[in-house]
């Protein structure tokens, strides 16, 4: 039994398209859509949180977007886009992967639903404000060169990258020279060209 992604051509899951591309290999890819097969008894046994993307492999079922990709990226050693357990950048590279999942996709759900955090309650969320979640995004963009782990591309620049373009794409994006250079970088990538992802148009 081969890889299967479930998905929808207007979620997260493109971003799993995106990274399947610059692996090179194969998924079958199955289109869920919002609000009918999602919520469907058959697939909310994959997620029950009746979202998407989900990956198959086998008997193996990863929901959550860094998830999966992390899973890809570990499944496909010799692709290269993660660094060896034994290399000191893995650390780096798991800091990306849960930032860009953690405290910053709570930041940017709290923009999109217009929330505005009190000063009062900044010790309880988990980027803190808006001003703790850029100074953290930014110190890090200017210590990557070219890429979060140095030389390598590797599933975190997929991760954040994605997350900053689609940013960038509606305007929820602050500007700043560290995440301009960093995102042009990106664009570069032959395989984001090729995706066709909503976030790369």
């Amino acid at each position: 039994m081969g890889l299967k992604l479930y998905t929808n051509k207007e979620s997260r899951g493109v971003v799993v398209e995106w990274l399947l591309i610059e692996l090179g290999i194969e998924c079958e890819r199955i289109e869920v859509e919002y609000n009918t097969s999602m919520k469907s008894p058959e697939y909310l046994k994959l997620n029950p949180f009746g979202k998407v993307p989900v990956l198959t492999d086998g008997d193996v079922v990863i929901y959550e977007l860094a998830a999966v990709c992390a899973y890809l990226a570990d499944k496909f050693p010799e692709k290269n886009l993660a660094p060896a357990l034994n290399d000191p950048k893995r650390g780096l590279y798991y800091r990306w992967l849960f930032f860009i999942s953690g405290p910053w996709d709570a930041l940017a759900t709290d923009q999109m639903r217009g929330i505005q955090i009190q000063s009062e309650q900044k010790m309880f969320m988990s980027y803190g404000d808006e001003t703790d979640a850029y100074r953290a995004l930014i110190q890090g963009l200017n210590e990557a060169h070219p890429y979060l782990c140095g030389e390598q591309f590797t599933v975190a620049d997929v991760c954040v990258g994605a997350m900053l373009l689609w940013q960038s794409k509606t305007g929820q994006l602050k500007a700043d020279p560290a995440i301009d250079r960093y995102l042009a970088t990106i664009r570069q990538r032959d395989s984001l060209k090729q995706s066709n992802s909503i976030f790369a148009n």
